[in-house]
């Protein structure tokens, strides 16, 4: 067998890293659909569809032993009942809204000229 030229060999490498892109892909998407069924089964429906996917995304990102270990030190009343969450400014137009601490009333503002 004759030796490749660098041009021919380059066509081969092109051809094998693309073929290589495509399996990899179609592992990737198997997968998923499996982890997805897995989804399927479970009782989400308490979760919103936001909690859901920042409970994933931040499993992911920390990893699954740290993931599993934070949620197993959970207290098993906190876990029924929900952690006590603070209100936050709601988002509006992906911003979050600052409030205004209340001032009492009667308190001179510096535009109403009783700065004396």
């Amino acid at each position: 067998m004759p030796k490749m030229n660098d041009r021919e060999r380059l066509a081969k490498l092109m051809t094998d890293q693309q073929r290589l892109s495509q399996e990899t892909q179609a592992v990737r998407r198997s997968l998923r659909a499996q982890y997805g069924a897995l989804a399927a089964d479970m009782e989400v429906e308490t979760l919103t569809e936001r909690e859901f996917r920042d409970l994933i995304n931040e499993a992911i990102r920390v990893g699954g032993p740290a993931a599993i270990a934070a949620l197993k030190a959970l207290s098993p009343t906190a876990a029924k009942t929900g952690p006590a969450q603070e209100q936050r400014p709601r988002q509006e137009h992906g911003v979050a809204v600052r409030r205004r601490p209340a001032t009492p009333q009667g308190a001179a503002s510096p535009g109403d000229g009783t700065g004396l």
